[in-house]
């Protein structure tokens, strides 16, 4: 859909109007900051903004682009980091009151890249505290609302980086993902949202959360994404776990399509899935459909999916909010999220033997995954069990889903324990009108296989739909 409006353009097109001289990087900006100063208000999706700065940016940008020298590939294009992030000259709360609002030291790799690319910093996106749960509010910035309803929750714990992506708030958002925390914004708000293999992009400093814990981009198109994979998965020596040598280009090839590809469907993943919403079932059924319309083969298959894989994530995600939690001394946390403290509680009782025992359950459940993949190209599943549901909660209201978070996560975590990369794309809307995701999996290290498939579903669908005004 072809728009005049500079908040809804793609990162790819902005680059080439500034490129062809018909708009600039401080028209641009200006645009995106009269946007977030009219919307932020309704959604909650900044907690930290620095206008000046980015300001300051696009107009050294502007003057790049003025001399035909950009300075890379996202030259004066408007982005934005989680608060989970680091970013030299801000501070990094985590959605916590036991945090400090010092500014940051040093860039994140993440975004050394795209700083390095000439990226417009806009400012920080909210999470819940140290990014704990799949949802997004905070004892510290109070409760971010979904761009469609801002009765529903906006998913998380990358919930601010989701609302900004669907309403213009930005073009480009970073978003941390350690069980979904990008899939599932991305998923409930109707953005495009990857989460990487393990080790593509670069993180320090280290993630509490061990190797489950990667970072990705969240855009409104799969080409922008591609576009950001490009610039962040470059080297970084502080993160001696990452990828070395030169990052791929993940634009190349992206419009192959999937012709040919052997898919598998598995609505529920043999079980693992206890119970899904009837109608995300019925859309994402819907929505593979599409897949074999542009050529791939496609069939029901469930993965060997093991007993014990939730118990693996929560010995790691609950041992690492233990971590997180005890570094700030006896007492902590009386002003925090009480589930926050109740994870680290449970992981002060993990032992030596039930954290290396987690990390074997792992392994095997990735060496299952290699070999599923040696059948099957791509998994395609649904995102989530459920559409966004009541902001300020952990769970539905209506009480069926119990009071965790991770009871209608089935889809997400699994594939953090097994290092792979996996997508969540807009596949249609609710009667209710919120977005539905569906979520393709590859074998690890095939990204741009992800990316490609994604892009190939985006065309098939027309492009994906964005939230042009806030919803009540």
């Amino acid at each position: 859909m072809t728009t005049t409006d500079p908040t809804q353009m793609a990162a790819t097109e902005l680059a080439a109007r500034y490129r062809q001289r018909t708009l600039s990087p401080v028209e641009v900006t200006k645009a995106v900051l009269a946007r977030i100063e009219k919307l932020n208000p309704k959604v909650n999706a900044f907690c930290h903004l620095d206008a000046d700065g980015a300001m300051a940016e696009a107009k050294a940008s502007e003057a790049r682009w003025s001399a035909g020298e950009p300075k890379g590939l996202v030259d004066g294009v408007p982005a934005t980091i989680k608060d989970l992030t680091l970013v030299k000259g801000w501070p990094t709360r985590r959605g916590s009151k036991l945090t400090a609002a010092v500014p940051a030291a040093t860039d994140a790799p993440a975004v050394a890249a795209l700083r390095a690319h000439g990226a417009v910093l806009l400012g920080k996106t909210t999470t819940p505290e140290f990014g704990w749960k799949g949802l997004t509010d905070s004892p510290l910035t109070g409760i971010t609302r979904n761009p469609w309803n801002t009765a529903m929750t906006t998913g998380g714990s990358s919930g601010g980086a989701g609302a900004a992506a669907v309403l213009g708030l930005g073009a480009l958002h970073t978003g941390t993902d350690g069980a979904g925390s990008v899939r599932i914004p991305a998923s409930f708000c109707g953005c495009f949202g990857l989460k990487p293999t393990y080790g593509r992009i670069p993180l320090y400093p280290a993630s509490p959360m061990g190797s489950v814990a990667v970072l990705g981009p969240m855009t409104r198109t799969v080409t922008d994404a591609a576009l950001m994979m490009s610039v962040m998965a470059a080297p970084d020596p502080r993160d001696p776990t990452a990828e070395r040598g030169t990052a791929p280009d993940y634009r190349i090839g992206l419009d192959n399509g999937i012709r040919g590809l052997r898919i598998a469907y598995s609505p529920r993943l043999g079980g693992h899935a206890k119970r899904v919403d009837p109608e995300v079932e019925a859309i994402i059924a819907g929505a593979v459909r599409d897949f074999e319309t542009l050529g791939a083969q496609v069939e029901l298959a469930d993965p060997a999916m093991p007993a014990g894989l939730l118990d693996a994530l929560l010995t790691q995600w609950s041992a690492g909010s233990a971590t997180v939690l005890d570094a700030y001394g006896p007492g902590a946390g009386k002003d925090s999220d009480p589930g926050f403290l109740a994870m680290a509680e449970r992981g002060r009782k993990v032992s030596a033997g039930d954290y290396l025992r987690a990390g074997i359950a792992r392994v095997e459940w990735a060496v299952a995954m290699e070999i599923f993949h040696e059948r099957y190209d791509l998994l395609i599943t649904p995102s989530l069990a459920v559409t966004a549901f009541e902001a300020g909660r952990d769970t539905p209201a209506d009480g069926t889903w119990g009071d965790d978070w991770l009871s209608w996560t089935p889809f997400t975590y699994p594939f953090n324990l097994s290092y792979q990369p996996a997508a969540s794309c807009p596949a249609g809307f609710s009667k209710a009108g919120l977005p539905v995701g569906l979520q393709i999996v590859a074998r690890a290290g095939a990204d741009a296989l992800v990316l490609r498939a994604a892009r190939a579903f985006e065309a098939a669908r027309g492009g994906f739909k964005m939230c042009e005004a806030v919803g009540t």
